[in-house]
């Protein structure tokens, strides 16, 4: 995440100017580390005001943009149809509604990557989430090096549901589908080595070399793994 301020080489602009062998004037001008790259959008929900402001923190000093905060879930519902955020993290307990339900009518409205907030204990309200098409997720209480991976997880397994969802149906039908690549994943991974992206990625790949849907290629490969079994 985080960039130096690399100077960049900037020709003047009477350089050419100079005679033929003369060195060129080269001024040094020192680069943003933002700059050429859009700022992730993030709406924080959380009803604890110290958990929420503390989570704020850490996702500014992160590079994050916190476009909006939310005390409830009805307010994160409201403030994800306004704000658009690329990306939201949600308490699972918070007061007239809770995160679960909030994400669920957040991604009937607009799919967004979403990160929830539990407790130890709560592993029930994580099988929730997961069914609403939620799969990132921090334990509290949470270090700041924890909050990078959750996000990055949480795009990336968005990133597939995303690609799932253009060959289903339904959202049902995209989850029942996950069940299947995350199951093919996994032996991909403990056969061959590979990354969680990687292993998904050779799924992809192989989908769109043999025309055939996801679902299809997995349960082919998790079909060829079972009969070497």
């Amino acid at each position: 995440m985080w960039e130096t301020h690399l100077p960049v080489p900037c020709v003047e602009p009477n350089a050419e100017k100079h005679t033929r062998g003369a060195p060129k004037r080269v001024r040094f001008v020192p680069v943003s580390p933002q700059r050429g790259k859009a700022s992730v959008r993030i709406l924080i929900a959380e009803d604890e005001t110290l958990i929420r402001l503390d989570l704020k923190v850490m996702l500014e000093r992160a590079g994050f943009e916190v476009c909006a905060e939310a005390r409830d879930g009805e307010e994160a519902v409201a403030l994800a149809a306004s704000e658009s955020p690329d990306l939201a993290v949600l308490d699972v307990k918070m007061p007239r509604l809770d995160g679960i339900e909030a994400a669920r009518r957040m991604l009937a409205e607009r799919p967004i990557p979403i990160v929830v907030l539990t407790a130890y204990g709560q592993e029930e309200l994580v099988s929730r989430a997961v069914e609403v098409g939620v799969f990132g997720y921090l334990v509290k209480p949470f270090r700041e090096a924890d909050l990078l991976p959750a996000i990055q997880a949480a795009r990336a397994r968005h990133a597939e549901l995303q690609t799932l969802r253009e060959e289903a149906e339904s959202l049902a039908e995209a989850l029942a589908t996950r069940k299947l690549v995350e199951r093919a994943k996994g032996l991909l991974m403990e056969r061959d080595g590979l990354t969680e992206d990687a292993a998904f990625a050779r799924l992809r790949r192989a989908s769109q070399i043999s025309g055939r849907p996801l679902r299809v290629v997995a349960e082919a490969l998790i079909a060829a793994f079972d009969q070497g079994d």
